[in-house]
């Protein structure tokens, strides 16, 4: 006979229990728990970087930036996962008076890695998109200059890519503006030589 690995299924409720408690950031979805995976100096530095422009913008404004451990509920598909940076503006409404779990986000943005981009782009935006207050989604690529920004209009997403320094992300939904130069300060990215060998 053969043993067979039977996955553990866990409740909202026995999840941030355990999340609480754990030095290890995990995310939650249909009933099974993932560990997340560290990242990268510049996933570092393109989330921080992006952070602090926007935390900067909104500094006199009702509204709140986080960055990488503030945990977002889709209420409507039960996930909870940690995106890179987070903006709710007006009043934040949170699961319950932990005040740790985000359920009314503005903007969210991911930094992509290969191993979570297809994630990212795909099954994750899919939860994103049940989000009734979402109204932008911000993916940026940390091996080449690239940002692209979805917007919600009526019931679909419009989306805008940038790709030169000089261009600006702009967040009407929360009225920032973002130089890409500014949101890749520091960080080496590679050469359309480069992807081209790789």
């Amino acid at each position: 006979m053969t043993a067979v690995a039977v996955k553990a299924i866990y409740t909202p409720q026995e999840y941030l229990a355990l999340e609480r408690k754990a030095k290890t950031r995990s995310e939650y979805v249909n009933g099974e728990i993932y560990a997340m995976a560290g990242a990268s100096r510049e996933h570092n530095l393109i989330a921080g970087n992006l952070f602090a422009e926007i935390r900067t913008q909104l500094r006199e404004r009702r509204c709140e930036t986080y960055m990488s451990d503030m945990r977002v509920r889709v209420k409507p598909t039960g996930l909870y996962t940690y995106p890179d940076v987070v903006v709710v503006c007006g009043r934040p409404r949170f699961e319950d008076d932990v005040s740790d779990t985000l359920v009314n986000p503005t903007v969210i943005a991911e930094v992509l890695s290969s191993s979570t981009e297809a994630y990212d782009r795909g099954e994750k935006f899919a939860h994103y998109r049940y989000v009734e207050s979402l109204q932008e989604y911000i993916l940026i690529a940390q091996d080449r200059m690239l940002v692209e920004h979805f917007s919600r209009q009526g019931r679909q997403w419009l989306l805008t890519a940038f790709s030169q320094p000089d261009e600006i992300l702009s967040l009407p939904s929360i009225e920032c503006a973002v130089p890409l130069s500014e949101i890749y300060t520091r960080v080496a990215l590679s050469t359309e030589d480069d992807l081209t060998r790789g």
